[in-house]
């Protein structure tokens, strides 16, 4: 059974999914030639790396680089653009996304946001060109999440105006560094900036006490013109990842490296001649929160490469499963696609790729929006709110990306663990993004923080009593962040409270009701536990905290779950809007079973707090397999309208061989 839609339903929802930056990913999908861009299955290290390091350089001549770069260092500040053209190659081949990702996002965005005009001016054209490749040396052994503690050293030299560049231990050496095992010959390095005490520098006094003033970065020449290392740098190479083959990731030592003054990127913070030192942001938290913030994008992008990875692999498996029988029914062989649980397999991961796809476009908008002005300038609730949605997103969206490349190879049989299926190189490939860019775990946690932190605002100090004469509603307003379908979704949630809808799973309302109430509830559980853990000495409130975290983390699932529902409404209802009732009902019923498919995985926490009956429940499911067998029809259609090229997906279970990559007889 092959989809039922036409052409022009299935256009529709491309140019939906590919938002507001359709152009910029058509030329893409035009101008990128997977012959020269994708990875051979076989090959050495070397060979897969040069490989990359080619089509990287392909990518500098359609000048992606540019809109990564504000107008004063020659860009065009399309930072959604961007992001775009990131998730978009990374449909195509996850090491080039990555490649492109450290060059031009990474390196070249810090030099960017973080530094002056003459870092613009002399480094950025060689960076946009290809022709000076670089590194974003932050992780070290003994710090990744934690960037505030990391170990390296940048120390001011008032006798030279230079500084030393130093690790001082073996957990400070710079590692799982992208372009640091062969091709990068710089490195933007964070490290803590050491000065001297600016209250003993009286004339004639030159050994003043040492301060600390954070994290900044510094740029740091780490290879000559031949490609040896420039003296007191130490190099490595990570080797044979698990994936990513085409991505040179190694690690950096310093020994007392000197540079001079003015490799500090001192946009937030500057050292004159003297060593004195100044910054625009008077706080050492807001400085270090606003140097981060301008990295924000990474965060982003790596949540859009996962779920693009995940399209490419449904994608295949879809139209394998479209095509590929097994066992005889009462009319012949049945496909694959027509076993209800290969449905269950496909159908509810297809339906949350597009409620990721509306959350992506609707992040990547805000983003880009609020970006645009100077970070000194920026709203700061509007900053927090972006930057714990990009930490969000990209943790679940990872996560799930993972879930679907293993759903999807288990989903092709043994030809899906073949390298030529396409799947197998993605799944390997996309394993690394759940660490990429933060930790999920650690991120979530952020996310929980976020909340916890606009609770405790909206609640102050109030007791239960006074809780409850503040109201859930004022609560709602003030503390749950809405979607592009703010107004749409609150008169949901208030249609669903007003009226029994028991028996009525598909009914919108009901559905909004129930991420809605979830997280209301987690939320204030979880505020009403870390009350009680600010009690008692420092290692009682550490046990505490310890003990609620598993409730953060679930807090900050159901927050981001909420969000991603609304985004997907919100898409629905735009559909109405410019696309007629065809489409939309289409779509309806994509967006019913993503929500309730989020619904069924958590089925015991509904039923342990007594929003779900047991039959309520078995409704849900019931429902679920009904909209399988309703979506079936237009499978291959919601995944064409990925917009994917078959020549992208490279994979030989769509060119006519079978199971083993034999080419079939006659």
């Amino acid at each position: 059974m092959t989809t039922s839609a036409s052409p022009e339903i299935r256009a529709a929802l491309q140019q939906l999914l590919d938002g507001r930056w359709a152009d910029l990913r058509a030329e893409l999908r035009a101008g990128l030639d997977p012959e020269t861009t994708l990875l051979p299955y076989e090959g050495t290290l070397e060979e897969q790396r040069s490989r990359t390091t080619t089509a990287l350089a392909g990518l500098a001549g359609l000048g992606l680089a540019s809109r990564d770069f504000p107008p004063a260092a020659g860009g065009t500040n399309d930072i959604g653009g961007s992001c775009t053209a990131f998730e978009t190659i990374s449909a195509l081949d996850l090491s080039l996304a990555v490649k492109m990702g450290v060059q031009f996002g990474l390196f070249g965005g810090a030099i960017a946001n973080l530094g002056t005009q003459e870092h613009h001016r002399t480094l950025l054209p060689a960076v946009g060109a290809g022709e000076l490749l670089g590194c974003f040396a932050m992780t070290e052994l003994g710090h990744g999440s934690d960037v505030q503690s990391l170990e390296t050293t940048a120390t001011y030299d008032r006798a030279t105006g230079e500084f030393v560049i130093h690790s001082p231990t073996r957990s400070a050496t710079k590692t799982y560094i992208g372009n640091a095992a062969r091709d990068g010959r710089m490195a933007v390095v964070f490290a803590q900036l050491i000065t001297p005490d600016d209250d003993s520098l009286p004339e004639g006094i030159t050994d003043a006490d040492p301060t600390r003033r954070g994290i900044h970065a510094l740029l740091v020449p780490i290879r000559d013109e031949a490609g040896q290392p420039l003296p007191g740098v130490t190099l490595g190479d990570n080797g044979h990842k698990g994936g990513l083959l085409g991505v040179d990731n190694g690690t950096l030592a310093f020994d007392e490296v000197r540079v001079p003054r003015s490799a500090l990127l001192d946009r937030y913070g500057q050292v004159d001649a003297e060593g004195r030192y100044s910054s625009p942001v008077d706080s050492p938290g807001r400085r270090f929160f606003t140097m981060l913030g301008t990295l924000v994008r990474g965060r982003v992008s790596v949540g859009g490469g996962a779920s693009a990875a995940a399209r490419s692999s449904l994608t295949i498996a879809t139209r394998y499963a479209d095509q590929r029988s097994q066992f005889a029914g009462p009319d012949g062989e049945v496909t694959l696609l027509d076993y209800r649980a290969h449905q269950r397999k496909l159908l509810p991961a297809i339906a949350t790729s597009y409620a990721f796809a509306f959350a992506q476009n609707e992040l990547v908008e805000t983003l880009h929006e609020v970006q645009q002005a100077d970070p000194l300038e920026r709203d700061e609730r509007n900053q927090r709110e972006l930057e714990s949605r990009a930490a969000g997103l990209k943790a679940v969206q990872t996560e799930e990306a993972n879930r679907v490349l293993q759903v999807t190879r288990e989903a092709c049989g043994g030809a899906g663990f073949m390298a030529g299926s396409g799947i197998t190189r993605r799944r390997m490939d996309a394993d690394v993004f759940a660490t990429f860019e933060g930790d999920n775990t650690v991120l979530l946690q952020l996310v929980a923080k976020g909340l916890l932190t606009s609770y405790s605002k909206a609640i102050g100090s109030l007791n239960m009593t006074g809780m409850l004469r503040y109201g859930a509603t004022q609560f709602r307003g003030v503390v749950i962040e809405r979607t592009a379908a703010k107004g749409f979704v609150n008169r949901l949630v208030e249609v669903a409270r007003r009226r029994d809808i028991e028996d009525v799973t598909l009914d919108r309302a009901w559905q909004a009701e129930c991420f809605d109430f979830r997280e209301v509830h987690l939320l204030e559980t979880a505020a009403q536990r870390m009350r009680k853990a600010q009690r008692g000495t420092e290692a009682e409130q550490f046990a505490a905290f310890n003990d609620v975290q598993d409730h953060l983390l679930a807090a900050a699932r159901a927050h981001i779950d909420r969000v991603v529902f609304e985004a997907f409404v919100a898409g629905v209802e735009r559909a109405r809007e410019e696309h007629g009732p065809e489409l939309a009902g289409l779509l309806d019923q994509v967006c019913d079973l993503h929500s309730l498919s989020v619904i069924e995985g958590n089925a015991a926490w509904f039923l342990e707090h007594e929003h779900l009956r047991p039959a309520k429940s078995k409704a849900v499911t019931a429902s679920i397999n009904a909209l399988c067998a309703q979506l079936r029809p237009h499978a291959v259609t919601l995944v064409d309208a990925f917009g994917i090229p078959d020549a992208w997906l490279a994979s030989s279970l769509l060119d006519g061989q079978d199971d083993a990559g034999i080419p079939d007889r006659g």
